[in-house]
């Protein structure tokens, strides 16, 4: 059972087209996986839509409705929709289909550290980085926090830190305050956002420190 969800101050913006785009993908993915959450924005969705209407009417004389709306009716072309092919991804030898939103963003290839693989979305959103992010069976990222956020989906599979255990659809955003040690019995895929580097904090791994950047 998903326990992880966006605030709803997250869901609120997300309902209004207010985020950036890595962010919006991230909760667009989720909501795939959340039925609670998709019914939550699908009634902000519709309260947003009625009071934008509602402003639209009263500050619209009724002849310049009726002749907006003429134009837009005036057109007959139509733009057939397209249908949406499931995209699935192979890693640690099993197949997996794709939330739409990740499905629908071009991705480099993986990246192997170890236990570790990463691919990055190739999405221009500043200083946010978006990712897929596998772990092996057996892998785990050494203790650390975080200079910036870090915002992981568990798309597939399970791990753990300190916290307690994750699911599928688990919605984890952490910040400087946090320290953990992601780690999984049996593999795991993540998609993750961050805006900075991971600090690496305890022993051997605070040589990963230079290459925090390449892992998330």
């Amino acid at each position: 059972m998903i326990k992880h969800h966006p605030t709803e101050q997250l869901l609120i913006q997300f309902s209004q087209g207010a985020l950036p785009a890595t962010l919006s993908i991230a909760v667009a993915a989720h909501l795939e996986l959340c039925e609670c959450c998709r019914i939550k924005v699908q009634n902000l969705e519709q309260s947003n839509a009625e009071a934008l209407f509602t402003d639209f009417e009263d500050d619209m004389a009724q002849d310049e409705f009726a002749n907006l709306f003429e134009q837009i009716t005036a057109n007959d072309d139509i733009d057939m929709p397209k249908g949406n092919a499931p995209q699935t991804l192979n890693y640690q030898n099993k197949t997996i289909e794709l939330p739409r939103a990740i499905a629908n963003s071009q991705l480099s290839s993986f990246v192997q550290l170890g236990k570790l693989a990463r691919a990055r979305l190739q999405v221009d959103d500043g200083e946010l980085r978006a990712s897929l992010l596998q772990i092996a069976a057996g892998g785990e990222i050494p203790h650390h926090t975080h200079t910036g956020f870090e915002l992981t989906l568990l798309l597939d599979g399970e791990f753990s830190d300190e916290s307690g255990a994750y699911v599928p659809g688990d919605f984890i955003w952490l910040d400087g305050r946090h320290h953990h040690s992601p780690a999984t019995e049996s593999g795991c895929l993540c998609f993750t956002v961050v805006n900075s580097a991971l600090h690496f904090n305890k022993g051997l791994s605070k040589l990963l420190n230079p290459i925090g950047n390449l892992i998330y």
